[in-house]
């Protein structure tokens, strides 16, 4: 009927690199669609190639790979409707980030992205050529106009695709999270939808691909900016949304509205879906981690509890002879709240054997922090060893914080595969365990209650790796350092921004130059999900060799 469209949204979790698992799942979507009687199925932005694939899609023939999988696509899901589907594209020698719409077994319209963000974790203008602003596509009885992801956050890209005649707005996206990052889709969409007059459909895909986490939540809104149907954030979902031609253009009709969870929800969804697309896309089945009784490792226990199921952790808790009867016990406590196997092997004799082979060469010299890593690397040889002899993937604990001012022993409690905290400060792990305690989801797989005992939470934090250590020996308390980290790392802001604000100057020099320092650490440091948009590796590149101070 040439007044009625109905298209299919398929909020989808790629692979990177799985091709024919990445069109499988396109095809499974164009059939769903096909039995709604929709006049087009639409899936995100790259989705055929997964998002980001970085340098891969550099590679002449991975790209000639995507091609061949989306001539087949189009063969397959040649009698019925068309299927919108995202992939790069080599065009006259050059690479492009180009999105295809297929129809009768073919390859009905070609888009080519217009504006390559290059900010934060993007950096397109080095792998994609920009192409020409594209004019709308007939589909049905509509004018699509397709702006890719960044193109709709350009005034000029869609008021082009409307002065050509483009009757709604499709806007296929591969937009990771950040905390807040929904409210700026939203309020950047309603922009061009009461700029142009036009409905807009957003659809973004889910699923973590190494740091970043595609956190769906995919929505359409009607010409005038109200929004008629939310899509679930993290979870893959499809939904059929139908338009009516009246008489002042096309209106979306109302569809399912899912309340999006708040911020602290999320970034725990973040941390859980980053571990759990990490190990299953890269094929582990099982992890382990080292259980101190402290608050950092039993949150990442609890995290991977709920996402890979108590039966596929490991904690192992490995005592010194700093370590305190109770922080045994918490140990023992979190993993018997977990339902995880927790075994307990002692480092005493490897220590004592290290220290003796090391004292010819240490003789005359205090102990200092030398000992101390000594304990560290003594823990995570431990570990690896494990991990290696079971095939357990090891997880690494270091909240933010300490992440960047290098409070952690490279090669001892920085060893592992993942993080899952990698991107959150000190002050809210305290509160990401509070919440965890009070809340249970359905896509949590560890047990519901308070699994993190209160006095986990409570107690001062410490490495325990001399008598009667605590962590603010060495650091600003926790509330001052995170305060003055948010500002120098989150905000870009100087030292004279810091004391203005209220820290001591003396303070604020010293974290600065731990932050700095500790860039080399960064490097060789695990992977981990995104949750802001300062998170250390793509977010944030400082040279390691670097002498410059702020002396404001």
């Amino acid at each position: 009927m040439d007044d009625r469209f109905k298209i299919t949204l398929a909020q989808l979790n790629p692979t990177v690199g799985d091709l024919a698992g990445n069109a499988a799942k396109a095809a499974g979507a164009w059939g769903e669609g096909r039995t709604a009687g929709a006049d087009f199925v639409a899936l995100p932005e790259m989705f055929i190639s997964g998002y980001q694939a970085q340098d891969l899609v550099m590679k002449p023939a991975f790209v000639a790979d995507v091609q061949a999988h989306i001539a087949e696509l189009a063969r397959s899901c040649a009698d019925g409707p068309a299927l919108g589907v995202g992939g790069p594209v080599f065009d006259g020698g050059l690479l492009y980030n180009g999105y295809f719409v297929l129809k009768d077994g073919k390859i009905a319209a070609r888009l080519l992205k217009h504006e390559l963000p290059n900010t934060h974790v993007f950096d397109e203008h080095r792998m994609f050529e920009q192409g020409p602003i594209s004019g709308p596509v007939k589909i049905g009885p509509v004018r699509v106009g397709i702006p890719i992801c960044e193109d709709a956050w350009h005034e000029d890209v869609c008021e082009a695709l409307a002065e050509s005649g483009a009757e709604l707005f499709f806007v296929p996206n591969g937009s990771p999270y950040y905390r807040g990052k929904f409210d700026r889709r939203m309020n950047t969409m309603v922009s061009r939808v009461v700029e142009n007059g036009l409905p807009l459909a957003y659809l973004n895909f889910v699923g973590g691909q190494d740091d970043q986490i595609f956190d769906g939540g995919s929505f359409v809104l009607d010409a005038k900016g109200a929004m008629v149907t939310q899509m679930p954030m993290f979870d893959e979902a499809i939904s059929h949304v139908e338009f009516v031609r009246g008489a002042d253009g096309w209106v979306p009709q109302k569809g399912p509205l899912v309340v999006q969870p708040d911020e602290w929800e999320q970034d725990y969804r973040v941390m859980l879906q980053g571990l759990r697309d990490y190990m299953g896309k890269t094929g582990f089945k099982k992890v382990l981690l080292g259980l101190s009784g402290g608050i950092d490792s039993a949150i990442v226990a609890t995290i991977a509890a709920d996402a890979l199921g108590a039966e596929n952790v490991r904690c192992v808790m490995l005592p010194s002879e700093y370590t305190s009867e109770t922080s045994l016990d918490d140990a023992r406590e979190v993993a018997e709240n977990l339902g995880v196997r927790l075994d307990t092997i002692s480092i005493a004799s490897g220590r004592a054997a290290i220290t003796e082979t090391l004292q010819p060469f240490f003789d005359g010299k205090a102990a200092d922090v030398t000992e101390e890593n000594i304990q560290s690397r003594l823990r995570g040889l431990m570990l690896m060893a494990l991990s290696n002899k079971h095939g357990e993937m090891l997880l690494t604990t270091g909240n933010k914080s300490e992440v960047a001012v290098g409070y952690a022993t490279i090669y001892g409690d920085m060893s592992g595969g993942y993080n899952p905290i990698k991107d959150l400060y000190k002050m809210r792990v305290f509160e990401s365990c509070r919440w965890r305690n009070a809340n249970h989801r359905d896509w949590m797989m560890g047990p519901k209650g308070e699994v993190i005992p209160p006095r986990v939470i409570d107690k001062p934090p410490t490495a325990e790796l001399r008598h009667d250590q605590k962590d603010e020996d060495s650091l600003p308390p926790y509330e001052i350092l995170d305060g003055i980290l948010d500002m120098l790392v989150e905000r870009d802001q100087s030292v004279a921004e810091c004391v203005e604000a209220g820290y001591d100057k003396e303070t604020v020099k010293r974290v600065e130059h731990l932050l700095y320092i500790s860039e080399y650490k960064r490097f060789q440091s695990a992977p981990g999900p995104r949750l802001s948009h300062k998170a250390f590796w793509l977010d944030r590149r400082y040279p390691i060799v670097n002498r410059w101070r702020d002396n404001s």
